[in-house]
Order: C-alpha cells, then structure tokens, then sequence
C-alpha cells in the first residue's frame, strides 16, 4: 500500500476515468493507494475541491494559497484558521517562496509565507513548503517565524543536501516527487540516497510532473509507484521497504490530524 504525500485531485483530467471521481478512486484503490493529502492552492476553488473529496475517509485535506497566485483572496491568519480547523484539513500550504515564476517586489510572498506559518503553529498542523529558486530565503523565514516547532514537508523537493540538512534539523520530511526519476535530477538523486529512513516521503504532485516512464503527460496518483520504485534502486532496497516506511513516516508527521480526522 502506498501514500501519495502531495496531489491536487481537483484539477486531474478525468477523461481516463469516465469524468467521474468515483470511477477515479476505484482506480486508486485497485492501485493499492492508501491515502491521499489533496493540497490547496488557492480559496476560490477551495469550497468545490473540499466538497469533491468530503465522502472519502482515505483523502485528506491541506488548505493555504500558493505563493505564485496573485488572483483571488490573500488569506489573513484568521482565515486561514477558520478553514485549517475542519478536521480533514491536516496541513496549511502549500506556502513557501518561488522566485522562478514571480519577479520584482516579493514582500506580499514573504508575508503571505509568515502568515502561513503562524496558522500552522496556532493550529498544530504541520506545514506543506513549496520553494524554488529562493532556497536561502525560504530556510531563513523558516527559521525567523519558529517553525521548527511545528515541522512539516518540503514538497517536490528540487534542492541539494545541504539544503536537505537544513530543513531536517528544523523538522521537516523530504518529499520525492517524479522529478527524482528523471535522469538529470543529480543532487536530488543524491538526497534520495542520503536522507534518514524515517524522514522521507513520496508524492506525485499530480496531474504535473509525471515520472518516468510517463514523462510530459498528465500525472495521477497511481504513479507514485515509481517514485518509490526509482528510489528503491537508488537506496538499495525493495518497493515494499519504500512503501512501508514512507507510509509510516506520513503516519508519524500527521498522528494527531489524521486521529482526529478516523
């Protein structure tokens, strides 16, 4: 049984799936798929993606906007308190900093990074981090707002390991996404080799980034097999050996959520 840590169900084409959801987690539990966390981007669409998933006890829930969205509400902490509260919510984000695709004045970024945070430490839920090219700055917020405290993932990893050390000591799981299969992927390749057993994880961040062999096309959560597989070769071990421990790390980040959430 596998965990895909990171996906966004509510924008995956179901075309495949006879545009039904249900027909779609069918397909999800034949794959041996044992939980899902479906990850906000923005609250606009955040009313139709938490009533999609609210029959299914194997789906859980993060809310927050992401950092590169700029239409639409940015979020106070005392909304995002209001929505981190309903107990399918697990995790706020994803947050975090992307100096890739916005440009110029980036306080709002900072800001809305920070208030994230402070949600996160209020509610005890640990945080889903997205950064890209702001390496430096997304540990340095980190460690100014405390989040230590509560921890979290650094999704989709694309950093090295010093990078990875960093966001270990101050509590924070790595995640793998299909990036780590591609063959140029040198220094995430590397971490996958060298992070501790108990604080790694596996997601898709589907319907984007589909692994080898399902390389620029649409992705689903059914493939983070691969990821697991792919990092089974590089840490010398078996897909069941990824899929347990990865399970039992997602299960030991989330205890207190997903208890309140059975």
């Amino acid at each position: 049984m596998l965990i895909d840590s990171h996906c966004h169900l509510d924008r995956l084409d179901l075309k495949p799936y006879q545009n039904s959801f249900d027909c779609f987690m069918q397909a999800v539990k034949n794959s041996r798929i044992e939980h899902l966390l479906c990850i906000a981007i923005d609250l606009e669409s955040y009313p139709a993606m938490q009533a999609l998933v609210a029959d299914y006890p194997q789906i859980s829930l993060s809310v927050g906007v992401h950092p590169n969205v700029r239409d639409g509400k940015d979020p106070d902490v005392d909304e995002l308190l209001a929505l981190g509260r309903n107990d399918k919510v697990i995790a706020i984000g994803e947050t975090g900093l992307d100096y890739f695709r916005s440009s110029g004045d980036l306080d709002w970024q900072h800001q809305r990074f920070r208030n994230h945070i402070s949600a996160a430490k209020i509610l005890k839920k640990p945080l889903i981090i997205h950064t890209r090219d702001a390496k430096h700055d997304t540990l340095r917020v980190l460690e100014e707002e405390g989040a230590a405290e509560i921890g979290g993932i650094i999704h989709c990893f694309t950093e090295d390991w010093e990078f990875a050390e960093k966001a270990l000591a101050m509590n924070f799981y790595i995640s793998f996404s299909g990036i780590v299969t591609f063959n140029n992927a040198t220094d995430i390749k590397d971490v996958a080799k060298r992070v501790p057993a108990d604080r790694y994880l596996i997601e898709t961040d589907s319907p984007y980034l589909a692994p080898v062999p399902f390389r620029g096309k649409p992705n689903y959560p059914m493939y983070v097999r691969h990821v697991a597989e792919h990092i089974a070769e590089l840490r010398n071990t078996t897909l069941e050996e990824i899929a347990e421990q990865s399970n039992r790390n997602f299960r030991s980040l989330f205890k207190e959520s997903l208890l309140n959430n059975a």
